[in-house]
């Protein structure tokens, strides 16, 4: 089944292969586009760098105009994320806007890493240590770097996690084409949406002279038999 917020997510995932921001990643998970996993690398120059950070996406088919589910599910300490790993970011909560898609939803929240509000704490010891003993903030943050690192080693002799820590396989991402993908290519072949035209003429005829349209699509339709017949 298609729906809106499918359409929309099939799109972020497209945006994300062709055009992937740096120092983060996603994917849907396996049958679902509804549920993704990420991964955040540690920014530059910040206590989190050489960090590798897991995290999970849900999203509802209310999505984009409701924002989706984002949790840390590599342990973490940040003025700005709870105990469960639910992160407090505005873009998140009450400056949601439906422009916003996972790439952006993702580099903002690598920029939290980079620049915590410990004014809007959401965890109460990191903002103290942040705003008052920066060392030991660092500490605490190297630490967490580390066991991200472990983490990373206990899904190498895990098999059963393979999935997961290979998020950017292309296999995965093979599957997620197959299972997921094709559907909703279908979908827009037998719903096509003339008002956001990627070939003007298509659009144009599909509007106002079906008939032409429709002869063309035939056209196209005979040559695929005569592609499939040589291959």
């Amino acid at each position: 089944m298609t729906t809106p917020a499918r359409r929309r997510l099939m799109r972020d995932f497209k945006r994300l292969q062709e055009d992937p921001p740096a120092g983060v990643s996603g994917a849907p998970s396996d049958n679902n586009i509804m549920l993704w996993n990420a991964v955040i690398f540690g920014p530059h120059d910040t206590p989190f760098e050489d960090g590798t950070f897991k995290l999970t996406i849900e999203f509802t088919e209310e999505y984009p105009n409701k924002p989706p589910t984002v949790r840390f599910i590599s342990k973490m300490f940040h003025p700005n994320v709870y105990a469960d790993g639910s992160i407090c970011l505005d873009i998140l909560q009450n400056r949601w806007s439906p422009t916003y898609d996972v790439s952006a939803i993702l580099t903002s929240i690598q920029s939290l890493l980079h620049d915590p509000n410990p004014n809007s704490p959401a965890n109460y010891e990191a903002a103290q240590l942040y705003r008052e003993t920066r060392r030991e903030y660092e500490k605490k943050v190297a630490a967490i770097v580390q066991e991200s690192w472990n983490d990373d080693d206990d899904e190498d002799d895990d098999e059963g996690e393979e999935e997961e820590n290979n998020i950017l396989n292309l296999m995965e991402l093979d599957n997620v084409i197959t299972n997921l993908m094709l559907p909703l290519f279908q979908s827009l072949l037998d719903e096509p949406n003339p008002n956001s035209p990627a070939n003007n003429l298509a659009a144009k005829l599909y509007q106002e002279n079906r008939r032409e349209y429709e002869k063309k699509v035939k056209v196209i339709v005979e040559e695929s038999w005569i592609f499939i017949g040589e291959v």
